[in-house]
């Protein structure tokens, strides 16, 4: 081997380090972004599980209070028959 051939050689070997060393740092990056991409769909699927529960008692309290709600209507009209017969023994008292 000649001198320049010799050095192509070794900078050939260089090349193919540098390329061998910047691969595997992409093949870890990506590893890595595939972990947290892996962890944040975990995150996300406890967090719609967690908030559909959280929603389903909500739902559950609305309707118990629903429930127990006055019938402000039927209250009204008795609070004016009752005013009325109060007015008109009122009037046959005096």
């Amino acid at each position: 081997m000649s001198t320049p051939e010799a050095a192509v050689a070794v900078e050939l070997e260089r090349l193919r380090g540098t390329v061998s060393t910047g691969l595997a740092e992409v093949k870890g990056s990506l590893a890595v972004l595939l972990e947290r991409s892996t962890r944040t769909e975990q995150d996300l699927v406890r967090l719609r599980d967690d908030t559909g529960k959280e929603l389903d008692a909500l739902r559950a309290e609305l309707e118990a209070l629903k429930g127990r709600r006055w019938p402000l209507g039927v209250l009204g009209a008795v609070a004016g028959v009752v005013g009325t017969l109060t007015a008109v023994v009122g009037l046959f008292v005096r």
